[in-house]
């Protein structure tokens, strides 16, 4: 199949190359016509433009690094839509604005064309070795049609649902994952100014509850059927603990923000009278301000589960 790829960036000239690998004739462009040169010398042909490569490809994928160059690629003189033909489909792998992604699904769906978002997840390594998530959302009859095309750049592709949802995914994992970070940051150097030696505070709390288990795997218990009883760890416990934490980390002198903001939510709950209930229950207040309610049937819960170590579609 002949394949557009735009964006031979740190990502892009990793998954790009991995479509050549598996077969696939491919055209690219790049705003810097030098980041092409090891896919030209593996066979690849150049575009001078957006249009062209659109004009001359059935499927085309872009790698590029936010909404500003997607929209650019996509509207800009030259680009996607001038030359994009009706029946074909391209995927952005970008991570992009969901809002942005619906809009612009709407106005290739005008030209006959498919606009799918298909962020990805698992960084350079991944990419090269093609062992990455892709989220992908919109017209899932062109997810079907060049599913091979997916398969040659990620191991785990999922469809999603309509156009955005995969752009809405990978937000929420990246948006936890640099929380995460900073929030061990915080308690990483209270422990650390409270005398441990940082490797061995590492090696000790890697045997934990929450080193043992995959982050997101740790909202199957409670919060994700919505049932706080009975209580794996009560919140009247959970409450004692991050107090005590915080007033470690005003005797030691070590600003504790998110602790501090993660006490006051558990002290909220703690006022609904739900110290007895589980520690998860605080989660709930920002489900609550939210607007939304999840409670998920355990069942459908466990298949998820079951399913983690099988190919995903």
């Amino acid at each position: 199949m002949r394949v557009g790829f735009i964006g031979l960036g740190t990502m892009g000239a990793h998954m790009a190359r991995n479509l050549l690998k598996a077969g696939h004739e491919l055209v690219v462009n790049d705003a810097r016509r030098e980041a092409a040169a090891p896919h030209l010398e593996a066979g690849a042909i150049w575009a001078d433009t957006p249009q062209d490569l659109a004009a001359r490809t059935e499927a085309i994928f872009t790698s590029l690094p936010g909404p500003p160059e997607v929209e650019a690629v996509a509207l800009g003189p030259n680009g996607l839509l001038a030359g994009i033909r009706p029946g074909s489909a391209w995927f952005d792998l970008s991570t992009n604005s969901p809002s942005v992604v619906r809009r612009l699904a709407e106005t290739f769906a005008a030209k006959g064309a498919a606009m799918l978002d298909a962020p990805v997840s698992g960084g350079p390594a991944g990419a090269e070795s093609g062992k990455l998530a892709l989220w992908v959302s919109g017209d899932e009859a062109a997810f079907n049609k060049y599913r091979p095309l997916l398969d040659a750049i990620g191991d785990q592709v999922r469809y999603i649902g309509p156009a955005g949802d995969g752009s809405i995914a990978k937000l929420v994992h990246n948006c936890a994952g640099y929380m995460i970070n900073t929030a061990l940051a915080e308690v990483f150097a209270v422990g650390v100014k409270a005398g441990i030696d940082p490797l061995a505070l590492w090696d000790a709390v890697r045997d934990g509850a929450i080193g043992r288990s995959r982050t997101f795997d740790l909202m199957a218990g409670h919060f994700l059927p919505g049932k706080y009883d009975p209580p794996r760890f009560a919140l009247k416990l959970a409450h004692k603990d991050v107090s005590l934490a915080t007033a470690l980390g005003r005797e030691m002198g070590v600003p504790m923000r998110i602790a501090n903001l993660t006490l006051e939510e558990m002290t909220e709950a703690m006022g609904r009278g739900w110290g007895n209930r589980d520690s998860r229950i605080a989660m709930t207040l920002e489900t609550e301000r939210a607007g939304v309610k999840i409670a998920i049937e355990p069942e459908r819960i466990k298949a998820v589960q079951e399913s983690g170590s099988k190919p995903r579609s």
